[in-house]
C-alpha cells in the first residue's frame, strides 16, 4: 500500500504528496492545469503554492489521470465545491481503491458532505475522510502534524492510517466521518468571522468570544446531523478551529481580514468557508438549530450587512445560559 495517487495539485494536495513521498511512499500527484504541472515537473517545485520547497524523489507530477491507474489508494484534494463535478466526470476512469476525501467544506447548493457526494460514485466502505489542523506549508516543510482520519469500515480505515502516517504526520482514527467532516468544514466559517472581527479592529476579546460561541454552534449542528459531540472536541473540530482562527496562514481567517480592511484577496486561493457559510445556515434551519455566527458571516459576505451591523446583531441577541 505504498503507491499513492493524490488528486489536486493545489497547496494542500501538493503538501500531502510531498509529505508522503518524503515518508517513503511512491506518490503520483495529478493536477488539471497543464502549465502548472509542466512547470512543477521541470523545476521540481510548486512555485505557485509552495515556493522554495523542492519536490522529493518518489513524487511524480502528471496531468494524465490514467497515470493513477496503478495506485493502491487515492487522496482527493479537489476543492469542496468542485468535488461533485470532478467525480461525475472522472470517477469511472479511476481505480476503485480506497478513496480519502480531504476537502473541508459543505456543498453550497445541496448541503451535502463530501462523503455523501462520493458515495454516488464509490463503494461506501472504501471512502474515508481526512481533516484536522495542518497548514500546507508546515506539512510540506516536514513540521509535525496530527490529523483525524475517519471511515465507515474499520479495517479500511486502519489500513489507511498505517499507509498514510509518517514520522512527521500522525493520524488518529475516528469512526465518526460525519463529525470529522463537519468539524473541518464549519470551523472555516468561524475563522472568517474571527478574521472579520480582527480586521475591523474589534479586538482579541471579540475573537475569543467568536471562537468559543462558534465552537458551541458547530457542536450543536453536528449533533443534530447525527455526529457525536465529542468528535468536535478533537483534531478536526477544536484543534482545527484553534489553528485557523489565530493565524493569517489560514485562508479563511485571511479572507475575513481582507474583507474587513478592503484589501484585495490573493488570486487562486480557495476559501472554503465562503460557500460553507450559506450551506451551514440552510442546514441549521433544516435541523431546527440556531447558527447566528454562520448567518452573520453569510450576510456580510453577501453584502447584506456591514461587519459592525453583524456584530451588533450578535450582541443584541437575548441573554441566555451558556451551553
Amino acid at each position: 500500500m505504498n503507491r499513492i495517487g493524490v488528486i489536486g495539485a493545489g497547496a494542500f494536495g501538493s503538501a500531502l504528496a510531498i509529505a508522503l513521498a518524503r515518508g517513503g511512499a511512491t506518490v503520483t500527484l495529478w493536477g488539471r492545469d497543464a502549465d502548472q504541472v509542466a512547470a512543477m515537473d521541470r523545476t521540481r517545485e510548486n512555485a505557485r503554492y509552495l515556493p522554495g520547497l523542492p519536490l522529493p524523489e518518489g513524487l511524480a507530477v502528471t496531468g494524465a489521470l490514467d497515470a493513477l491507474s496503478g495506485a493502491d489508494l487515492l487522496l482527493c484534494v479537489v476543492p469542496a465545491q468542485a468535488t461533485r463535478r470532478f467525480l461525475e466526470a472522472h470517477a469511472a476512469a479511476l481505480p476503485k481503491v480506497p478513496l480519502v476525501l480531504c476537502a473541508k467544506g459543505i456543498e453550497r447548493d445541496t448541503g451535502a458532505l463530501m462523503s455523501d457526494i462520493a458515495a454516488d460514485h464509490w463503494p461506501k466502505d472504501g471512502i474515508a475522510v481526512l481533516s484536522g489542523p495542518g497548514f500546507a506549508s508546515e506539512l510540506a516543510r516536514g513540521l509535525p502534524t496530527a490529523l483525524s482520519l475517519a471511515g465507515h469500515d474499520a479495517a479500511c480505515a486502519s489500513m489507511l492510517q498505517q499507509a498514510l502516517s509518517t514520522d512527521r504526520l500522525r493520524l488518529y482514527l475516528s469512526d465518526d466521518p460525519t463529525g470529522v467532516q463537519l468539524g473541518g468544514a464549519l470551523k472555516n466559517v468561524i475563522a472568517i468571522a474571527c478574521g472579520l472581527a480582527v480586521g475591523a479592529g474589534l479586538g482579541e476579546s471579540a475573537r475569543a468570544a467568536l471562537m468559543t460561541r462558534g465552537f458551541a454552534e458547530m457542536t450543536r449542528l453536528a449533533a443534530a446531523m447525527g455526529a457525536r459531540a465529542e468528535t468536535l472536541t478533537g483534531l478536526s473540530g477544536l484543534g482545527d478551529l484553534a489553528l485557523t482562527c489565530t493565524s493569517r496562514q489560514s485562508r479563511n481567517f485571511a479572507a475575513g481580514m481582507d474583507r474587513a480592511s478592503g484589501a484585495v484577496p490573493a488570486e487562486g486561493q480557495t476559501v472554503e468557508g465562503a460557500a460553507t457559510a450559506a450551506a451551514a445556515v440552510a442546514l441549521a434551519q433544516a435541523h431546527g438549530q440556531e447558527a447566528p455566527i454562520a448567518a452573520a458571516v453569510a450576510d456580510v459576505l453577501a453584502g447584506h450587512l456591514s461587519i459592525h451591523e453583524a456584530m451588533d446583531r450578535l450582541l443584541s441577541r437575548p441573554l441566555r445560559q451558556e451551553t
